[in-house]
């Protein structure tokens, strides 16, 4: 494809929106991709920002990052940039990188308004935009050898498309013109063009409109692109619920028809698409909307399972919870870990598996390891969660029992791992629930914000009433003291309600219940007030 002068004149398809028609200042825009855009235009290519970014800047929202589209091939946007790499085999891209950040370049890639079956795959985003999917070699940051070898985009990559039996397309290199371009976009708000040119706003398909009336509407036959990448499904659920749109009729409509083609999607994708939905801020709501269209089903269809087995119970207050406590972090700018996300939707499959064993297994700390494990591996069909991960989720679970019976000193250095702050929040959501010891989960609250030297004092204390024969609770009580012998997520199911014998007290007591190696016989537990099935007596009796 030969290069074509940036010029302001819009294609016959676009329509025009002058600068003083919308609300987009360079102000707004980050100053490398102004430098990225300008350097474009300056070498005689085509530059826009394009896809959320515009979107954004339209609404007043601050973008997170920058993409930019022209007609410039991958190869010559490196020879512009010295800090560029080139990713990507299904998509040639180009990252240009300054420091911590990196501005996306594509380059347009041909289409016309294709017929059913026919149509282009967009680029499946980053965050908001339309950045490629990539290859497992370049998610690791390898970058082509060859691709110094392909100065005019003649290769092999650059005219093969291939399509699975689905019609999902598996590999398209085949560049073009903006006019083309626009087929490559999922939603006609995501469909914006900027030009750097004169500062103009180039609209294909309505975006503005739709933009303003807050609706999400895809660019072209709903089922055809649903058919295409059926994680656009997924992304309409995080648009709705970022942006607080809301999905068009006809884009709606075919959703309940194609969302077993998620079953296609590769596991690694649906992984990372799962923590663009729960962990940039809006994951209560997107938990919602994926209920709402039954997509929880396709993408964690064990935790859709227990939910809809177990409805209004208390592991969904607390993954409803423990999802509202993640937005709020993230709008705090505070860390969050996939670990806490994943422990927090597994709970539910992970206290059935525990319940599933003979009692006499559930307070044992390889029990709970063992149903962690077997829990994550049910994903495994439709997510991958990395093993740096689900060692985390591992590691939370096990900490359980050590964090509801601290004991003397080595209490204090449970403050040191890395993974305290985690198995703790989750401990102290377990808490407001009534699944582990409220006492023991407000004495590590205030164990964090005290002194070393009352530190060491409330240490000691535990370690006096352990050696008093008293309980060896922080809080001088037992956990069934504190729930009553009531939580359960499951009490509503099968009549269960009455025993007690719930699968969320049965993961609570497996966490937290696994006993110190005694030297004499072991004593007889208490049971739980409420009658509690055998084994069945809540954290820490």
């Amino acid at each position: 494809m030969n290069s074509h002068p940036a010029s302001p004149e819009a294609p016959p398809l676009a329509r025009i929106i002058p600068r003083d028609s919308h609300p987009i200042s360079r102000r707004q825009i980050s100053p490398n991709a102004l430098r990225v855009l300008y350097r474009l235009k300056d070498a005689g290519f085509q530059a826009f920002l394009v896809g959320g970014c515009v979107r954004d800047l339209i609404l007043g929202i601050e973008p997170k990052d920058f993409d930019v589209a022209t007609d410039a091939l991958p190869e010559q946007v490196r020879r512009l940039f010295r800090n560029c790499r080139l990713v990507g085999r299904r998509f040639r891209l180009a990252h240009v990188f300054y420091g911590y950040e990196i501005i996306e370049v594509a380059t347009f890639r041909a289409s016309s308004a294709p017929d059913v079956g026919d149509e282009p795959l967009g680029d499946a985003e980053d965050e908001d935009g339309e950045a490629a999917e990539l290859d497992d070699a370049d998610v690791d940051g390898n970058v082509d050898s060859d691709a110094n070898n392909e100065p005019d985009g003649n290769s092999d990559d650059s005219v093969d498309r291939v399509l699975d039996t689905h019609g999902r397309i598996l590999r398209d290199n085949i560049y073009g013109s903006i006019d083309e371009d626009i087929w490559r976009r999922d939603f006609t708000a995501n469909a914006l063009y900027y030009n750097i040119a004169d500062f103009s706003v180039w609209d294909y398909c309505g975006g503005m409109e739709d933009v303003a009336a807050r609706r999400l509407r895809l660019i072209g036959d709903p089922e055809t692109r649903y058919r295409e990448d059926p994680v656009r499904m997924l992304r309409a659920a995080r648009f709705e619920a970022k942006l607080n749109f809301k999905l068009d009729p006809a884009s709606a409509a075919p959703v309940a028809e194609l969302r077993h083609l998620m079953g296609g999607v590769p596991a690694a994708r649906l992984f990372d698409e799962t923590l663009k939905l729960f962990l940039l801020g809006h994951g209560l709501r997107g938990f919602d909307i994926l209920m709402s269209y039954e997509l929880l089903d396709v993408v964690l269809p064990t935790v859709a399972a227990y939910l809809r087995r177990h409805p209004g119970s208390a592991v969904e207050a607390l993954l409803r919870r423990g999802l509202a406590n993640t937005d709020e972090r993230v709008q705090q700018d505070k860390s969050v870990t996939p670990s806490f996300l994943f422990a927090v939707l597994l709970y539910g499959p992970i206290a059935e598996i525990i319940e599933a064993m003979p009692p006499q297994r559930w307070h044992e700390p390889g029990a709970i390891l063992d149903a962690v494990d077997a829990a994550v591996r049910g994903l495994l069909p439709r997510i991958a969660i990395p093993r740096r991960f689900s060692l985390g989720i591992r590691d939370m679970f096990a900490m359980q029992p050590r964090l509801e019976a601290p004991r003397g000193r080595r209490a204090l250095r449970l403050l040191e791992n890395p993974r305290f702050r985690a198995a703790y929040d989750l401990m102290k959501l377990r808490a407001e629930f009534g699944l582990a010891n409220a006492q023991t989960a407000a004495w590590w609250t205030r164990l964090q914000e005290v002194s070393p030297e009352e530190r060491g004092r409330m240490a000691d204390a535990t370690a006096q009433r352990s050696h008093g024969g008293g309980p060896s609770r922080a809080g001088g009580s037992s956990a069934a003291d504190s729930s009553g012998g009531s939580g359960g997520p499951a009490a509503g199911a099968a009549g269960a309600a009455a025993a007690g014998a719930s699968a969320a007290g049965a993961t609570g007591r497996a966490n937290d219940a696994a006993p110190r190696r005694r030297r004499g016989p072991r004593r007889r537990r208490a049971p739980a007030p409420g009658g509690s099935a055998p084994g069945g007596s809540t954290p820490g009796s």
